[in-house]
């Protein structure tokens, strides 16, 4: 098939819109973590729409799916993050919990993505 409009996929709409929950989160680390686990986070968080968004632009969904799977990776790359964060007592177990809802649902989109894909 190929070449999809990322701008009207829900997967790369949720991801942008949870780019901002990280951002927003990560604004409340120490400034210790400016460098480090602020940075990566972010980071993460921008790879998932950034490769939904750059894959969607590739002529084979078998290229597609090369860019899913590496926005799928980053997304367990921030869930990991995530917990990190909780166990240094940044968040409390509300948000963590929150966060961790909107990162697994984001998981499971794309994961059915590539399913559908490969069909």
């Amino acid at each position: 098939m190929g070449r999809h409009n990322f701008k009207k996929m829900i997967i790369w709409q949720k991801s942008i819109d949870f780019v901002s929950d990280s951002y927003a989160l990560t604004k409340t680390f120490p400034d210790m973590e400016r460098f480090n686990l602020i940075s990566q986070m972010n980071r993460c968080a921008v790879s998932i729409p950034s490769n939904i968004a750059e894959g969607s632009s590739k002529s084979t969904d078998k290229h597609f799916k090369t860019y899913l799977e590496t926005s799928l990776g980053s997304a367990f790359e921030w869930e990991t993050q995530l917990n990190v964060a909780y166990n240094q007592r940044y968040l409390d177990k509300k948000s963590f919990e929150e966060l961790e809802n909107k990162v697994l649902q984001i998981q499971k989109m794309i994961g059915s993505f590539i399913v559908n894909l490969n069909n």
